[in-house]
């Protein structure tokens, strides 16, 4: 089981890694941090908590027994786990690798068994909370891999998160995490509706939040992103490019299967109206902006 005395590095220091690498510390754990672009906001927030940055992955994961990535897209923590320069190249035999991105289970799988070959344990770990969840250490983490890997990781997951889960062997937490998306994604369909109608019968949609969140439909999209919604705050915890990322993965299932998704489809047909908006700068923003897309002619 990993100790408060484990070296430990931390890849990606974006929205929601800076504030997970700032846990980690908090918690008593010693980080070495990096991220590709040096002067991005989480660099300076990591910085603040306490985390050491460096300029490589190597400088990062040369000493550390456990490494965690929470980077974009499957061809970004390909490069950072497995390409030239990248984890693999100079982590410790036996290391423990923990992506935290979002890559869908076959990516999952691909990576898990090219680090096998250069005796490397790998787990997969998405998360959801969003930057509220990182910020509070609250995020559920959904984890594949060896239950025993899982337990040497738990206590550094604990830092992080609230609801961890093992789910199965690796790439069962990106399968679990894409069913994840898939409410997530319809759940803003159901909560832009809702605020529209508010608004078309001159209701105050806060009205909305107050009191059906205390009922069957209430949800925590309905209580942390409807008021964003209201007050029109659509700075990204969780950007609509990266939802659109993610039901990209699902859907390549779901063509694989020959089988359809109609609402999924929906939500992304909305998500890539606002993606499209202000000369493409609307993917930017939270995936709260959906509601953009009912000002839209659809």
């Amino acid at each position: 089981m990993a100790q408060i005395n484990s070296k430990v590095a931390f890849l990606g220091l974006g929205v929601m890694g800076a504030p997970m690498t700032a846990n980690l510390v908090t918690k008593g754990f010693s980080v070495t941090a990096w991220n590709r672009t040096p002067n991005r906001p989480g660099v300076a927030v990591a910085t603040d908590a306490g985390a050491t940055i460096v300029l490589s992955i190597r400088e990062a994961v040369e000493s550390a027994e456990i490494i965690f990535t929470c980077v974009g897209d499957v061809p970004d923590v390909e490069a950072v786990i497995l390409g030239n320069e990248g984890v693999a190249d100079y982590a410790k035999p036996n290391a423990l690798i923990v992506d935290m991105s979002t890559i869908g289970s076959a990516a999952a799988r691909k990576i898990g068994e090219a680090l096998q070959k250069r005796n490397l344990r790998f787990l997969d770990a998405p998360i959801s909370g969003g930057d509220i969840g990182a910020q509070n250490g609250t995020l559920t983490i959904m984890v594949g891999g060896d239950r025993k890997d899982f337990e040497e990781c738990k206590p550094l997951l604990e830092a992080m998160g609230k609801n961890i889960r093992l789910c199965g062997a690796i790439g069962s937490g990106q399968a679990v995490k894409l069913c994840n998306q898939v409410l997530a994604a319809v759940h803003m369909v159901a909560l832009c509706e809702a605020i529209a109608l508010a608004q078309k019968q001159d209701i105050d949609p806060n009205l909305i939040v107050e009191v059906c969140s205390t009922g069957a439909a209430g949800s925590w999209a309905l209580a942390n992103l409807a008021p964003k919604i209201i007050a029109d705050q659509l700075d990204p915890g969780f950007m609509v490019k990266h939802i659109l990322k993610d039901l990209r993965l699902v859907q390549e299932i779901v063509q694989a299967s020959g089988e359809a998704l109609p609402g999924t489809e929906l939500a992304e047909r909305l998500f890539k109206v606002v993606a499209s908006l202000d000369g493409g700068k609307g993917a930017e923003q939270g995936t709260q902006a959906m509601i953009r897309a009912y000002h839209q002619d659809l």
